[in-house]
């Protein structure tokens, strides 16, 4: 089992955390939503409510690259990020001139985070066959 050093501990229980309220807020709007149907203000803030934790992950990995002392761990981690913002901005914009043409339906928003984080897991493969 590997072990972690204290920021990668805290930066765990951090994202594990947010993590767990993305998923209660997710599953209550959508709740409130399919059972209130709120309008006005109240549905523009149960909307965004979601949202707020994946903005705390996002924090949470900068807060991880200030708190981490490791040089090399941290170079690795900034790698991982600069990969997935290419591989982001590769499917999005590749998705996004698809779709101007009709060849692809709409993709909400949302989803550049989705394939974002999932980038941070083709990252972490190219860093692991380069070792």
């Amino acid at each position: 089992m590997p072990r972690f050093n204290a920021a990668q501990r805290r930066y765990n229980k951090r994202v594990l955390g947010l993590s767990l309220l993305y998923a209660l807020l997710l599953v209550a709007a959508i709740m409130v939503f399919k059972q209130a149907h709120p309008a006005g203000p109240l549905a523009w803030l149960l909307a965004i409510l979601p949202a707020l934790p994946i903005i705390g992950i996002v924090a949470a990995m900068g807060r991880y690259l200030v708190e981490e002392s490791d040089e090399y761990l941290r170079a690795m981690e900034v790698r991982k990020s600069l990969i997935a913002t290419g591989f982001m901005l590769t499917v999005t914009t590749g998705w996004g001139f698809l779709q101007s043409f009709d060849l692809l339906p709409h993709a909400d928003f949302y989803w550049a985070t989705i394939i974002w984080f999932g980038g941070l897991g083709v990252g972490g493969c190219v860093q692991a066959l380069k070792r």
